[in-house]
């Protein structure tokens, strides 16, 4: 299975599911990533974190371990 960790500069992904529990997914559900969404990924930091990307038409800067718990397709 696909993370979000894995995806390209350029490439747009459909959100499948989230790996973890409580908060810390609750925090990813709240910036608007659910299942179902596209994200577009805008570009990656040199050392590659963070990741930016766009969702729901506004641009958001994760975590390489917060995109590595988002399964994508």
């Amino acid at each position: 299975m696909k993370t979000l960790k894995q995806v390209k500069i350029g490439d747009t992904v459909k959100v499948i599911g989230i790996n973890g529990e409580g908060a810390i997914k609750r925090r990813i559900m709240d910036m608007g990533i659910t299942k179902g969404t596209e994200i577009y990924v805008r570009k990656v930091a040199p050392l590659g974190d963070p990741v930016e990307v766009t969702v729901r038409g506004y641009e958001l800067s994760l975590r390489k371990a917060d995109a590595d718990m988002i399964n994508v397709d």
